[in-house]
C-alpha cells in the first residue's frame, strides 16, 4: 500500500479524480465534497457532467441536491453511480436526481466481522495457484506500473473496453501513486501474472481493478491474489469490502460473477443517478432520438465512445 494509507478517501479524493482529467475536466462540489468530471457533447457545442468511474462518492450526499442546484444551465445534464458503501437513502438520491434514479447493479460485499466462509471451489483453486505463484503485498505500486498496464491492456483487448473504462498509463501512473492504493501482486519465476487494485477509505475498501495474464489465469492465481488482500486488508482494519458488482442488477453464475460471490457475504444496490440540468438544450438533443429508451443521457445512446457510467 502507498505510504500515507491513513490519509487516503477513496473515490472522494482530489488524485483520483485528477487521474481521469483526460477523459473530463475535474470540477468541484463544494458543500458535499464530490467531484464530477465536465465533458464535451460530440458535435453539439454543449457540454454535460458524469460522475468519476466507477463510483461517484461524496462526504455529504445531503448536500449533494444543492451543488447540482448551483450547475443549472452551466451544462446540459449529469449522470452518475452512487457509491454502494455510503448507504444513502434513495429519498435523498431522488431529491438530488429528479429525472432518474434506477437500480444499476447489485454490488457483492464482504462484512469483514461477519463470517465468510470460502466455498469448495475458492478452496480448491487457492491450493491449486498456492503451489504455482508467490504473491506479496506491494508497498510502492507504482513501482509495478509496466507490469500493471502490460495486464490491463491485455484485459482492453479481449473485451474491447474503451474510454475511461480502458483507463490509460498516465492515469494508472497517478492512480498507483494514490494515498490509500492497495496494490497485490502474484508472480511465477518474477514475472508477475495477476494483479489487483483496492482503494482504501477508512474501514472501507473498493476493489479497483484486476488483471491475469494466460498464465495467471492457468493456475488460479487472481485466487491467491485476493485471498492476501482480504488478510492485509483486515489486518489494516478495514471492515467493509465493496467487491463491485454485474450489470443488470442480478447475480449470474458466470465466472466473474461466481469469483466475487466466492468472497463475499453480502450485498448492496448501486443506483444510475441522472439530472436534466438545461431542460430545452437537452429536449434538442433528444428530440430525433424515436425510443431513448432507458440511457441516460438519452443523446449519449448512440455514441460507442460515450464515457458515462
Amino acid at each position: 500500500m502507498t505510504e500515507a494509507t491513513d490519509v487516503g478517501c477513496g473515490y472522494t479524493q482530489p488524485g483520483y479524480v485528477a487521474s481521469l482529467a483526460e477523459f473530463g475536466m475535474p470540477t468541484r462540489l463544494p458543500r458535499s465534497g464530490g467531484w464530477l468530471l465536465e465533458r464535451p457533447i460530440r458535435d453539439t457545442g454543449h457540454r454535460d457532467f458524469m460522475g468519476p468511474y466507477p463510483l461517484f462518492a461524496c462526504s455529504d450526499w445531503t448536500q449533494l441536491g444543492r451543488d447540482l442546484d448551483d450547475l443549472a444551465g452551466l451544462a446540459v445534464s449529469v449522470v452518475l453511480v452512487a457509491d454502494p458503501l455510503a448507504s444513502v437513502d434513495p429519498d435523498v438520491l431522488r431529491t438530488a436526481f429528479p429525472d432518474r434514479v434506477v437500480l444499476f447493479k447489485h454490488h457483492l460485499v464482504r462484512d469483514v466481522m461477519q463470517p465468510a466462509p470460502l466455498p469448495s471451489h475458492h478452496r480448491r483453486h487457492l491450493r491449486r495457484a498456492a503451489r504455482s505463484v508467490e504473491v506479496e503485498v506491494v508497498r510502492q505500486p507504482v513501482r509495478y506500473l509496466k507490469d500493471w498496464t502490460g495486464l490491463y491492456a491485455a484485459l482492453v483487448a479481449k473485451h474491447g473496453l474503451r474510454g475511461i473504462r480502458a483507463f490509460s498509463p498516465d492515469s494508472f501512473s497517478r492512480q498507483l501513486s494514490l494515498p490509500g492504493m492497495l496494490a497485490v501482486r502474484a508472480d511465477i519465476g518474477g514475472d508477475s501474472v495477476a494483479m489487483a487494485l483496492w482503494l482504501v477509505d477508512g474501514e472501507r475498501a473498493y476493489y479497483h481493478l484486476g488483471a491475469s495474464s494466460d498464465a495467471g489465469r492457468s493456475v488460479g492465481a487472481s485466487y491467491a491474489v485476493f485471498d492476501r488482500a482480504l488478510d492485509h486488508l483486515g489486518e489494516c482494519g478495514v471492515r467493509l469490502v465493496d467487491f463491485g458488482g454485474v450489470a443488470g442488477g442480478e447475480i449470474r453464475n458466470d465466472g466473474l460473477s461466481r469469483f466475487k460471490a466466492g468472497w463475499a457475504n453480502g450485498q448492496r444496490p448501486t443506483y444510475l443517478c441522472g439530472r436534466v440540468l438545461a431542460p430545452a438544450p437537452y429536449a434538442a438533443l433528444t428530440a430525433s432520438i424515436r425510443a431513448p429508451g432507458s440511457w441516460f443521457p438519452a443523446y449519449r445512446a448512440a455514441d460507442p465512445d460515450a464515457s458515462g457510467p
